[in-house]
């Protein structure tokens, strides 16, 4: 860099040799120079050279003329006979010469020795500096070798600010104007009051938009760039995050909060299983004798191992759903009162590979650390299914694998019984049902009517009922429920009792619970014009009466003419007793009473005026009519062979088939019409008490068609 240095006043002897050779060099640049120069400084900076030694003019205007050399010695020779320094305006500024050494300018003083030795330096001054030591006073522009700090750069910057802005032929009047325009101005709020209020030329009011336009441009583009940056940055902190809490879910300060989602230190609290025994399990005779080894094995071990018998290692229970198979399990633990771990077989099921076998290890290693107990793995199927080959999970048969190394395996599993309960004991794997890992298999069927009226009677006791209930009686009506459907049939009855405000629930609540469940809820909003009641009314008489008059038909429950779920009326047949098989007059009576609607709307209202309300009842005649056929062997035509798939039988064998089942279709219809044209005004008497009381109960039918009158 250069800046102006301004030496001290001292007494100088200037040779006029030398100041003769100076001038000499610098003449074919002063003349050049000397333009740019004079403007650079004002005239102040050069009122001290008018007093300049006259004999320089003499000696040197021979060599340079004109009136360059004036200006010449004013810019480079102050006056000499000056006592004090001139006052140089501000726009000066101060620079120290560069010393000799760097350890002069790094300290402030000459390295003159070291430890008592001499240094020797090698003085080197150039042409410039020798002139200038030779002067009074002398403004020069100079070299100032330093070295840039941030405390000169700000220090500069400081200075810069207070210094005015000098012309420079370089840089438009514009932008000029722009850069030195105060701070406190106000900025333009619109690109055309800037243009409008720096008075553009057109020629670079165009140019000036464009480069705005560009400029502007490229700043959205980087605080895009920016946002995006941050977005990003702040995903990856975010996956750090949950990285991190991730791991220290392993920790004991976070293990019960995030057992659910790491599943590696998932532990299972065994239950206490004292409140649940055999007696509070109904319906399952059977299963509960059968389960009851399990219970003596797991009080008396050493009884059975002694004569060098095993422990059973699995117990399966298969039953339909609400069979009771989880509280079967309950009560085995109850009754041996031994600890009980109770796991789904979904919760084994995880996105992370290994977790479900990690859980497994674990379940089981807790489970002998407390043996004899317990672990009912409640469906099964969830984690113990099948093993296939599939690309889409490559690790699903880790669960399972771990499962069956756990319970019979390369090291022991003494103590612990491990009860599976499924419903679809079809997607069980192989390895899992053979014997040595689940030894005893236990059928839970749906209950017969025994068992339901146990069931009725158990769920009766903790509600208030009336005396006058009868239990068989629902049970004989409730054909195939199992226990949760029975408990609810006696949850929905207490709900309609303290609807209708009454203060204990009798048979007509429970009826009404059995006809909800059975046909659907009653809809007494729909509104059914005259004509369409009666076409109802004599279609379930028809249904009615054949049931009532055949033989082998099961007796009548209910009647009904109001309208159920997606039927208008209903007619509800209740067994006797349970049926374990069926006979041909018994399924062929099935079919005459499925046929009696139809029949009578044909012979009341006439071929034109039949309904579409009998699809249902020929659907169920035809399909007892196909397994007659093709099942039962019950055909003197296609005798006792079974035909399992129809459709892929010869044509002849398909046409001979249908030929029976329209046969049997047939003959029923006409027995049903048949019976029907003998007991023709016990038709009409029933069909008109449906019109006027809606609803008619066994005892009310058998009351009407042999003659008495009801009680309504």
């Amino acid at each position: 860099m250069f800046s102006l240095s301004s030496f001290q006043p001292q007494q100088t002897v200037v040779p006029l040799n030398q100041l003769i050779s100076a001038l000499h060099s610098a003449k074919n640049t002063a003349t050049v120079s000397v333009q740019t120069l004079h403007k650079d400084f004002s005239p102040e900076h050069t009122a001290h050279a008018k007093e300049a030694n006259r004999s320089v003019w003499d000696l040197a205007v021979s060599e340079i003329g004109g009136g360059h050399l004036d200006e010449l010695l004013d810019r480079l020779l102050p006056t000499l006979a000056s006592e004090e320094p001139p006052t140089l305006s501000s726009v000066w500024r101060s620079s120290h010469l560069s010393t000799h050494s760097f350890f002069h300018n790094k300290h402030g003083f000459a390295r003159r020795s070291l430890f008592g030795w001499p240094v020797f330096h090698r003085q080197k001054r150039g042409p410039l500096q020798d002139v200038c030591a030779e002067l009074h006073f002398s403004p020069l522009w100079l070299h100032s070798r330093g070295f840039k700090t941030f405390r000169t750069k700000s220090r500069r910057a400081a200075s810069a600010d207070d210094v005015p802005t000098q012309s420079d032929p370089y840089t438009s009047a514009f932008m000029k104007a722009l850069l030195t325009r105060g701070k406190g101005a106000d900025a333009p709020s619109s690109l055309r009051q800037v243009t409008t209020s720096e008075k553009l030329p057109p020629h670079q009011e165009e140019a000036f938009k464009l480069g705005f336009s560009e400029g502007f441009v490229r700043s959205q583009a980087f605080t895009r760039k920016a946002q995006d940056s941050l977005r990003r940055s702040r995903l990856v902190l975010l996956a750090l995050v949950l990285l991190a809490i991730y791991g220290l879910s392993g920790s004991p300060f976070l293990s019960v909060r995030f057992r659910a989602t790491s599943g590696l230190h998932s532990a299972v609290d065994p239950v206490q299983m004292k409140n649940v025994t055999f007696e509070h399990v109904k319906g399952a005779e059977e299963a509960k004798n059968e389960l009851q080894e399990v219970v003596q094995f797991l009080r008396k071990p050493h009884k059975f191992t002694l004569l060098g018998g095993k422990l059973p290692k699995g117990v399966l229970l298969v039953g339909p759903p609400g069979t009771g198979k989880t509280l079967l399990a309950r009560a085995v633990a109850g009754e041996a009162d031994v600890p009980f771990y109770y796991v789904s077989g979904s919760e084994f099921d995880e996105m992370f590979v290994g977790v479900g076998a990690s859980r497994i290890r674990n379940l089981f290693k807790e489970a002998k650390a407390n043996a004899p107990c317990v672990i009912f793995i409640d469906e099964l199927d969830g984690v113990g299914g099948k093993r296939v080959e599939s690309p889409m999970h490559p690790y699903a048969r880790q669960t399972i694998n771990q499962l069956l190394a756990e319970m019979d395996g390369f090291k022991p599993n003494e103590g612990v019984i491990v009860i599976g309960a499924t419903n679809f004991a079809e997607a069980l794997d192989n390895a899992l049902v053979r014997p040595g890992r689940f030894d005893m298999q236990v059928t839970v069927p749906r209950p017969d009517v025994k068992g339901r009226t146990e069931i009725l009677n158990w769920y009766l006791a903790k509600i208030k009922v009336d005396s006058a209930v009868e239990p068989e009686r629902i049970a004989r009506g409730t054909v195939g429920f199992s226990g949760a459907e029975l408990e609810n049939l006696v949850n929905q009855a207490a709900l309609k009792a303290a609807v209708d405000g009454k203060q204990m629930v009798t048979m007509k609540e429970l009826e009404f619970a059995m006809d909800k469940i059975l046909m659907g809820p009653e809809r007494r909003s729909v509104q059914i014009d005259k004509k369409n009641k009666t076409i109802t009314a004599y279609h379930e008489s028809g249904h009615a009466i054949v049931a009532y008059y055949t033989k082998d038909a099961m007796p009548i429950n209910k009647a009904t003419i109001m309208p159920r779920g997606s039927t208008l009326g209903h007619v509800s047949l209740l067994p006797e007793k349970e049926r374990w098989s069926e006979t041909r007059a018994q399924l062929l009576a099935q079919m005459d009473v499925s046929m009696g609607g139809r029949v009578a709307e044909e012979l009341v209202f006439g071929d034109d005026h039949i309904t579409t309300g009998a699809a249902n009842d020929f659907d169920g005649a035809t399909k007892i009519a196909n397994l007659m056929v093709t099942r039962f062997g019950m055909s003197d035509k296609l005798g006792v062979m079974t035909y399992g798939d129809v459709s892929k039988q010869s044509p002849q064998t398909q046409a001979a088939i249908e030929q029976e089942v329209r046969s049997l279709l047939k003959d029923s219809y006409g027995r049903a019409k048949s019976l029907l044209k003998t007991y023709k005004k016990e038709h009409e008497k029933l069909a008109d008490a449906l019109l006027r009381y809606e609803t008619l109960d066994a005892k009310e039918i058998q009351m009407l068609l042999e003659g008495e009158a009801l009680d309504h």
